[in-house]
């Protein structure tokens, strides 16, 4: 048995406009191509659809419930090509986005909610995980983006991963420092200024942004003291602002306020706090370039 859906579309219109002349009309197409088909359909299916005479045109019982089934699956079929253009598009499915913490108190939920507002019908989740899970996860499958900072990965370990990565938003590193501390009535400081203060920082073995920060002070001219290590950024705030030391953090950590904390500008080549996305090069999923073209829509 071989029967299509051209059949079935011109079946429906035949049934409907009770007419095969009208049908014709209504198909943009002559009449006899017409007849030809549904007299092929009725063939292959072994029973006659329409009771003919001289004066009435009638579906039979036979075609009574094809016309029923026939308008059943053409219009599912019409959702169904509409839902795979919508997915092509971006428009439909699920985005999982790793983030560092600290890209919360920057552009990132703002990035989001216009995510959200242009693709309502895509479902996102947020991971948030250091760069390392981040990139475990990326190669993993487990997400489809990764949010972290500096610095940038090279470029032929993002090749042999997979990977690609592109700046999204720059943003300076700033010293948050306690707000009685001395240097906290500067409007800004030198990175040498902080020589001799006991350093916050996240584990050194945690990503690679911690380390770069510390080679930032030695390219300063000193070698920081390391009083504290920690696995999250408001942790390090918390310490700064019992005057347990100082830390370095992104500008945008200035947003929140912390309590008894100053952030400080860097007047002199401050650290580089960017902070780059990173997605799999071989997984053109529509959602991830829908995600994409809102970052960066010009394509540049």
């Amino acid at each position: 048995m071989s029967i299509d859906l051209k059949q079935l579309k011109y079946f429906l219109a035949v049934a409907e406009e009770k007419s095969f002349s009208r049908a014709a009309e209504r198909l943009h197409i002559s009449q006899p191509p017409l007849s030809q088909q549904i007299m092929k359909l009725e063939s292959e299916l072994g029973v006659r659809l329409f009771a003919r005479t001289t004066r009435s045109f009638e579906l039979t019982v036979a075609g009574k419930a094809l016309m029923h089934e026939a308008a059943d699956l053409l219009g599912r079929m019409r959702m169904t090509i509409d839902t795979i253009r919508q997915i092509d598009r971006g428009e439909v499915g699920r985005l999982r986005v790793g983030i560092v913490g600290s890209a919360m108190w920057g552009p990132i939920p703002g990035l989001l909610e216009q995510f959200q507002s242009q693709f309502p019908r895509v479902t996102w989740t947020i991971h948030e995980l250091g760069p390392n899970d981040q990139w475990d996860a990326l190669r993993g499958k487990q997400i489809d983006v990764g949010f972290w900072r500096e610095p940038k990965i090279d470029e032929d370990m993002l090749r042999n991963a997979g990977l690609r990565q592109e700046l999204c938003f720059r943003e300076d590193v700033c010293v948050a420092i306690s707000d009685q501390h001395p240097l906290a009535q500067q409007s800004a400081i030198e990175l040498i200024d902080i020589a001799h203060e006991p350093m916050l920082t996240l584990h050194l073995d945690q990503s690679a942004e911690p380390r770069y920060l510390i080679q930032c002070c030695v390219n300063a001219g000193f070698q920081p003291t390391i009083f504290q290590e920690a696995a999250e950024p408001q942790t390090l705030l918390a310490m700064v602002g019992a005057g347990l030391g100082v830390a370095l953090m992104p500008s945008t950590t200035s947003r929140i306020g912390w309590p008894g904390v100053r952030f400080l500008p860097i007047r002199t080549n401050p650290p580089s706090a960017n902070l780059y996305i990173s997605y799999p090069t071989q997984d053109d999923a529509p959602v991830v370039r829908a995600f994409l073209n809102i970052l960066n829509p010009a394509g540049e």
